[in-house]
C-alpha cells in the first residue's frame, strides 16, 4: 500500500489574473513525487470548487490545493473545515490575503516549494450571517466597494483601485450598533470589519495585530474622514499602523452582532451578498488545517518602504520603477483633487 499523500488540485480557470496552464506545468516539474500522488479538477460553475474539496475530504485526501483567486480559496476552506484534510494555496488572485498572511510565497515556484515541506497548521476561521470567512468580513465601503468590484469587467489591484477612488467621493457614512461581551456601542462609521487575518490583501492590514490563532476577532471601526486625512490612512493602511490613526476604533471579541438601520450589502472575504439589518459575526477556534512555511508567523510583518514598493510594483529596476511610480501617483493625486474641487 502506497505511503504517498494525494493532493488534489482545484483550478479556477476564470479566477485571478495568472496563467492556469503555466502553474500546472510547474507543478509537474516542481511536485516532490516521492512524497505525493496528485490529480486536477478544472471548476465549472459557481459552487463547484466548494462539491470538489467536500469530495476529496470524503474520499480520505490529505490535501486539497486552491489555484485560485480569494472566493476559490474561501469555497474550498467551507468544504475543508473541520476535517482532517488540509488546504493548500497557489496564489493567483488580485488580493491573496490569507497566503500572504500565512507567508505563503507569490510565485508559483514557492507555492510549490511549501507544498513539498508539507507542513501543516491549524486556525481559526470566522461566521458572518452563516457565511464562513477567512480573512476579513464586514459592512460599509469596503464591502459596497467589493460589489462594485464584483460587477466589473477587468480584475487586478488597479481596477480595485480604481472602484476605490471613484466611490469614496460620494460614499456616505452609516450608523451602527455593535453588540459584543461588554455591552452595546454605537458609531457613525466608513467601514466595520471584522478581522480573522491582517489584511484585505495586497498588504493592506486593517487590522494590524490580528491572529489566525488567538480565538479572536479585531474589530476595526474606521470613523467619517475628510479627504485631507485620507492620503495618510491610505499610509497607515500599507504599512500596518492603521490602528494608530485617530479616526479607528478597535476591539477584540469573540463575536459581536452588528445592528444597522436598514438591509445592505456585507462582505465575507470580499465576496459581496445582499444581509439583513442584524448581522452576527463569530470566531470558530482551530477549525481548519492548511499547508504553510514551517517558520513563518501567523502574524504579518511590517514591510519597510523599499519591500513595499518591491511587492507592490515587482523586484526588477526597482529603483527606475520606484521613480516612475512616484511620478505616476502625484499625477493621480492631482486628478483626485481636481475632480473633489469640482464636486465642492
Amino acid at each position: 500500500m502506497s505511503s504517498k499523500k494525494h493532493i488534489v488540485f482545484i483550478v479556477n480557470p476564470i479566477s485571478g489574473t495568472h496563467n492556469k496552464e503555466a502553474i500546472l506545468r510547474l507543478i509537474e516539474e516542481r511536485l516532490d513525487r516521492v512524497k505525493y500522488d496528485f490529480s486536477i479538477c478544472r471548476t465549472q460553475y459557481a459552487g463547484h470548487a466548494f462539491e470538489l474539496a467536500e469530495n476529496a475530504a470524503k474520499a480520505g485526501r490529505e490535501i486539497v490545493v486552491a489555484i485560485g483567486g480569494d472566493g476559490t480559496i474561501n469555497e474550498i476552506g467551507r468544504a475543508l473545515i473541520h476535517t482532517d484534510t488540509a488546504m493548500g494555496i497557489i496564489p493567483c488572485g488580485s488580493g491573496n490575503g490569507l497566503a500572504r498572511h500565512l507567508h505563503i510565497p507569490m510565485d508559483a515556484k514557492g507555492a510549490i516549494d511549501v507544498l513539498n515541506q508539507g507542513f501543516v497548521k491549524t486556525m481559526d476561521y470566522g461566521i458572518i450571517d452563516g457565511h464562513p470567512f477567512f480573512c476579513t468580513c464586514g459592512v460599509g465601503f469596503d464591502a459596497f466597494v467589493s460589489l462594485k468590484f464584483a460587477d466589473s469587467g477587468k480584475r487586478g489591484l488597479l481596477t480595485y483601485l480604481e472602484n476605490t477612488l471613484h466611490e469614496s467621493v460620494t460614499y456616505r457614512p452609516e450608523t451602527y450598533e455593535i453588540e459584543n461581551s461588554t455591552g452595546t456601542v454605537r458609531y457613525k462609521a466608513f467601514l466595520i470589519a471584522c478581522a480573522n487575518a491582517s489584511q484585505y490583501g495586497n498588504n493592506a492590514y486593517i487590522a494590524p495585530q490580528a491572529s489566525l490563532t488567538d480565538g479572536l476577532m479585531d474589530i476595526t471601526i474606521l470613523e467619517p474622514f475628510t479627504v485631507f486625512e485620507a492620503p495618510v490612512l491610505s499610509f497607515q493602511l500599507f504599512n500596518k499602523t492603521i490602528d494608530q490613526n485617530n479616526r479607528i476604533k478597535t476591539m477584540r471579541d469573540t463575536q459581536i452582532t452588528i445592528h444597522r438601520e436598514k438591509e445592505g450589502v456585507f462582505h465575507f472575504d470580499g465576496d459581496p451578498i445582499m444581509g439583513g439589518k442584524d448581522l452576527k459575526v463569530e470566531i470558530v477556534p482551530r477549525g481548519l488545517n492548511v499547508i504553510a512555511p514551517e517558520k513563518g508567523k501567523f502574524t504579518s510583518e511590517v514591510l519597510t518602504p523599499l519591500q513595499f514598493f518591491g511587492e507592490l510594483f515587482g523586484r526588477k529596476q526597482i529603483t527606475t520603477t520606484i521613480a516612475r511610480k512616484h511620478k505616476e501617483l502625484l499625477q493621480l493625486n492631482q486628478h483626485i483633487l481636481r475632480r473633489l474641487s469640482k464636486r465642492n
